[in-house]
């Protein structure tokens, strides 16, 4: 059978949102055809099995998530501010997308007990924080990689309470604490 290649992407796509609404659990071929808004069987046409549409999931939803990867302007200042407005950026980019990081938490969950997916999620996520530290570095902003490596940690945890608990820490205390953690993290000028 001939495939679409946009309609595969749009199956996977609509799995991404299956897995940010319903869960791993929730995810299967007849819920992903409905939230395409295509008919039953088309998911099953594209992909041999749940695993390969998890594992496809994985690799699209951090294409999704990513930002544009252009360089840092030359003229950045390199200073600890330039730093926290990356970083509430970061925060804010990856917030606008709620599926897609609900997703990857679903996926990380997944990956526990799938090592093929286990295998993929890490790919993406070494391979994403390691662009990030390139381009930290080239752009020549303060911190080194720990200092870069506790901020994605601790942003990490930001996130995840921010949109699984988004009454534990109001909204107006989001951005003070991400300035007191580059402040704490980064060196100064």
């Amino acid at each position: 059978m001939r495939q679409n290649p946009e309609r595969r992407t749009a199956l996977i796509d609509a799995a991404i949102e299956v897995l940010a609404a319903q869960g791993a659990r929730g995810l299967t071929f007849r819920a992903v055809d409905q939230q395409a808004g295509v008919p039953i069987g088309t998911a099953s046409n594209y992909f041999a099995s749940r695993d390969a549409l998890l594992v496809q999931a994985g690799e699209r939803v951090f294409e999704k998530l990513d930002p544009n990867t252009a360089p840092m302007p030359a003229d950045l200042p390199r200073t600890r501010e330039s730093v926290d407005r990356a970083m509430h950026a970061m925060v804010e980019r990856i917030t606008a997308y709620p599926s897609g990081y609900l997703a990857v938490l679903e996926l990380r969950l997944e990956s526990t007990r799938r090592p093929e997916l286990r295998e993929v999620l890490t790919g993406q996520i070494r391979g994403h924080f390691q662009k990030d530290l390139d381009l930290h570095r080239k752009a020549g902003l303060p911190g080194d990689e720990q200092a870069m490596t506790l901020l994605y940690l601790a942003l990490a945890g930001l996130i995840v309470e921010r949109l699984t608990l988004p009454d534990f820490l109001g909204p107006e205390t989001v951005d003070p604490l991400i300035t007191a953690l580059v402040e704490r993290v980064v060196p100064g000028d």
